[in-house]
């Protein structure tokens, strides 16, 4: 496995794009555009300097994503079962090919503007409040997507999605201790995400009230 980034803490980032996107109207909904790029573009440029390596879950074919020069891992539990589906890809992931590194980093590719020192922040979170898990928060709402895991739970996510059905972020992750990262929704909220069409367009208003901020 070939680092993406040396200097950056020994974390995995695994970027999620294994949904249906149906609010967007099927299809790679990282695919999209956003100001003549396309969000899996966007927010690979955001996650690479935080991480020493990355990892994209997407299913289907993995040749649509081979500009991205990414391992393409599909879930490892069949049936689109949701974004924990995905979160045990990256930990069994990095447990095969990323030995020594104990952590992984989640990422959704609908949120283009999430923090540049988000893994930073999420590793502080988990030392200082001695904690299972951490995650993302922003106007007293929980982001479980953007969330910091142990590769060593890989086991126990397995069994709750196998064996008990577990599907919902929240009826697993309340078995441990979550540590919680708040951000300011000023000027925006940074973990806004693009569902629809019409959040593209309210993304590229976004940019330009950035680029016009300077």
């Amino acid at each position: 496995m070939l680092p993406d980034a040396p200097a950056a803490p020994p974390v995995v980032g695994l970027i999620l794009a294994g949904g249906l996107s149906r609010r967007m109207g099927g299809g790679d909904k990282s695919l999209r555009m956003l100001a003549g790029e396309t969000l899996l573009a966007r927010v690979i440029s955001r996650v690479k300097p935080q991480v020493r390596a990355m990892v994209l879950n997407a299913n289907g074919n993995p040749s649509r994503f081979s500009a991205f020069d990414l391992p393409v891992v599909a879930d490892a539990v069949p049936g689109f079962a949701g974004p924990l589906a995905g979160v045990l890809t990256g930990l069994e992931w990095a447990r095969e090919h990323a030995p020594g590194i104990e952590w992984v980093a989640s990422f959704a590719t609908d949120a283009p503007f999430f923090p540049r020192d988000l893994v930073a922040r999420l590793l502080e979170a988990v030392e200082s409040d001695k904690a299972d898990l951490a995650c993302a928060a922003s106007n007293g709402r929980r982001h479980p997507v953007f969330g910091l895991w142990p590769v060593s739970l890989g086991p126990q996510l397995r069994r709750a999605l196998v064996a008990e059905g577990i599907r919902k972020v929240e009826d697993w992750t309340g078995r441990y201790r979550v540590a919680v990262v708040e951000y300011p929704q000023r000027p925006f909220d940074p973990f806004f995400n693009a569902n629809a069409p019409e959040d593209l367009a309210e993304a590229e208003r976004i940019l330009a009230a950035e680029a016009a901020r300077g």
